[in-house]
């Protein structure tokens, strides 16, 4: 079988080759590429397992690829890591709100990265060993099998770690989930423990699976606590 393949787009080409090494002298294949014109490039010709971006890149902003990753069909569930040396956490907010799967502050420890990219891979592929489930809550299905979230038969538009938070919640209707439980049944997933990051990848779920995501009747928030993800006879009447 062969080693998982990750593309780097940075254009710091000392870090990239580090990184680059490092990674290989753990068990990945690893392209690098020092532009988003020699991303897309690389993106338009072979598949990769994973997508570590950099923020800010000489020919254009990393943001961007991300949107038009998550537009395309080959590339909507591709885990993607973005790098940045803009640590703030409204840079990291907005990252995780245009589907950046994880956001890893510069400079950074090579094994944190990996620590990331290796949870973002696992996550990947385990619809492999959860089966083909399918959890049905009126309107909305969540496919574990097909990693898929449908409303009324259309797929929704999530990424890999939106759709894992909502299948965690959606195993557990009517329960409220801390955002600490909901990390916990992420498989340990290294992501930096600020609340916020959760709360924006709800958001972006409500805006794919609520009706009216200002007024959400599937995932309520429970305010001091968590989230709580409706019971099944009740998702689209709105009662909790």
């Amino acid at each position: 079988m062969s080693n998982e393949h990750i593309l780097l787009i940075d254009d710091d080409l000392r870090l990239s080759a580090m990184v680059g090494d490092y990674l290989r002298g753990h068990g990945y294949d690893v392209s690098n590429a020092p532009s988003l014109a020699a991303g897309r490039e690389l993106l338009a010709r072979q598949a990769f397992d994973a997508l570590v971006l950099d923020l800010m890149l000489p020919d254009g902003d990393g943001l961007d690829l991300c949107k038009e990753l998550r537009a395309s069909p080959r590339h909507r569930h591709l885990p993607l890591l973005m790098l940045s040396a803009r640590g703030e956490p409204t840079d990291r907010i907005v990252g995780l709100e245009v589907g950046a799967d994880d956001y890893l502050p510069k400079p950074f420890e090579p094994r944190e990265l990996l620590a990331r990219i290796r949870a973002l891979l696992r996550r990947a592929g385990q619809s492999a060993d959860d089966g083909d489930d399918v959890l049905r809550f009126g309107r909305l299905e969540v496919d574990n099998g097909l990693r898929q979230a449908r409303l009324d038969g259309q797929s929704c538009d999530l990424t890999s770690y939106q759709f894992d938070l909502l299948h965690v919640l959606a195993q557990h209707p009517g329960r409220v989930m801390s955002r600490d439980q909901i990390m916990d049944a992420l498989k340990g997933h290294p992501l930096e423990a600020f609340d916020r990051s959760i709360d924006v990848h709800i958001s972006r779920i409500r805006a794919a699976i609520e009706d009216d995501p200002k007024e959400p009747r599937r995932i309520l928030t429970v305010r001091g606590v968590g989230y709580v993800f409706a019971k099944k006879q009740d998702a689209d009447t709105g009662v909790a």
